[in-house]
């Protein structure tokens, strides 16, 4: 059996912190859509953490606005600058 340590705060917050930059980068310009499975590989998450994190930065996020924007086969958000 190997033992796992379980994810520490510090943890969340710089996965938080990454997806919140790329996202702020992305949008610099205008506006950005995407869905997390489509993002995944380039900030080292999960779609299934991404999408958690989304709903957190949806609250707390300065730099960005994050709208929920659609469902289809998995949900759609739109970041636009703050």
């Amino acid at each position: 059996m190997s033992a796992t340590t379980p994810a520490t705060e510090s943890d969340a917050e710089s996965k938080e912190s990454r997806l919140k930059n790329y996202l702020a980068q992305k949008a610099e310009d205008g506006e950005l859509y995407f869905k997390s499975k489509f993002i995944a590989d380039e900030v080292g998450l999960s779609s299934k953490e991404i999408g958690a994190l989304m709903v957190k930065l949806r609250d707390t996020a300065t730099e960005i606005d994050v709208e929920k924007w659609s469902y289809t086969s998995a949900t759609t958000w739109r970041i636009t600058p703050a």
